[in-house]
C-alpha cells in the first residue's frame, strides 16, 4: 500500500469546486498530498479548503484566459517548488438560452456553433494552455503525473433515447460539443504521454461515467438499464482510480484511458 501514499506530493485540481472535483480533492488529501484547489472564484476555493482540511490551498484561475493562467502560475512558482500531480478536471457543458425550445436548439441541424467554440475554449484549449504553462513545475517533480478527466462520451456516441420522457418524447438532444471535446482530451493524453515519456512525466486519462445528481427517475432508470452495474456513479466512485493514477502504484502506466463507468461503454 505504500505505493499509493501521496505524502510529500503537491497536487493541483482544476474545476475543483464541481461535483467530481471536490471528490478528487478529498481523495488526494486523504492520500497525503498537498492539494491546490483551483477554480474560478477564490473565496469559494477558500471556503472549500476550510472544509477540506489537510494541506489545501485556494487558487483562482480561469483556464480559458491566458492572463489568468500567467498570474496563477506566478503564484504557484512563488509558493511551490514543483507540481507532482495535475488533474485537468475543469470542463463545461452547453447551456441554452430561454428563447425558443431546448429541443429545437439542441438538435444537430440547429445547433449554434458558438456553443461548440465555448466548450472548446475550456475543455480543450484551456486544458492545453494550463498544462503548457505548468510544464516547468511539472518537470521539477522528476516523476509527475498528469490526469486528464474525459468521459464515456469521449468514447461512444450519446444514446439520445436517454433524454426522452416516460412517454418516449424527446426532451432535448445531447449536443456534439461534449463528446467532441472529451474525445480530444483522450487523444491529447496520448500525444503528451508520448512527448513527455522520455523525461518521466506520465499522462493518463480518467474517463468517468455519469454521476447521479438529482436527475429524474425516468432518466435514472434508463441509464441504469444501459449499465451492467445497474446504477449511475456516486460522486465518490472515482476516488480510488484517481489516487491510483496519481501515485507510484501506476508508475508504468502512461498514455492510457482508465474507464470507470459501471460497464456503460461495454454494451
Amino acid at each position: 500500500m505504500q505505493e499509493f501514499d501521496l505524502a510529500g506530493k503537491v497536487a493541483l485540481v482544476t474545476g475543483a469546486l464541481g461535483l467530481i472535483g471536490k471528490e478528487h480533492c478529498r481523495a488526494l488529501v486523504e492520500a497525503g498530498a498537498q492539494v491546490i484547489v483551483a477554480d474560478l472564484d477564490f473565496t469559494n476555493c477558500q471556503l472549500f479548503c476550510q472544509v477540506l482540511g489537510g494541506k489545501s490551498f485556494p487558487l483562482a484561475v480561469n483556464i480559458s484566459d491566458t492572463q489568468s493562467i500567467k498570474q496563477a502560475v506566478k503564484q504557484l512558482e512563488f509558493t511551490f517548488e514543483k507540481i507532482d500531480i495535475l488533474v485537468n478536471n475543469a470542463a463545461i457543458n452547453d447551456h441554452f438560452s430561454t428563447d425558443g425550445t431546448i429541443l429545437e436548439q439542441s438538435s444537430f441541424e440547429n445547433y449554434p456553433v458558438d456553443l461548440l467554440e465555448k466548450s472548446w475554449e475550456v475543455n480543450v484549449k484551456g486544458m492545453v494552455m494550463l498544462t503548457q504553462a505548468l510544464a516547468p513545475l511539472l518537470k521539477m517533480s522528476k516523476a509527475a503525473s498528469v490526469i486528464n478527466i474525459a468521459s464515456t462520451y469521449g468514447m461512444v456516441g450519446p444514446d439520445q433515447s436517454l433524454y426522452t420522457n416516460h412517454e418516449g418524447q424527446q426532451l432535448f438532444y445531447k449536443t456534439p460539443a461534449y463528446p467532441l471535446t472529451k474525445g480530444a482530451v483522450i487523444n491529447f493524453t496520448r500525444y503528451l504521454a508520448a512527448y513527455w515519456g522520455p523525461i518521466g512525466i506520465r499522462v493518463n486519462t480518467l474517463s468517468p461515467g455519469g454521476v447521479e445528481n438529482g436527475q429524474d427517475e425516468v432518466f435514472l432508470h434508463k441509464y441504469a438499464a444501459k449499465t451492467p452495474l445497474k446504477r449511475m456513479a456516486k460522486s465518490s466512485d472515482y476516488a480510488g482510480a484517481l489516487v491510483f493514477l496519481a501515485s507510484d502504484a501506476s508508475a508504468y502506466m502512461t498514455g492510457a484511458n482508465l474507464v470507470v463507468d459501471g460497464g456503460f461503454t461495454t454494451i
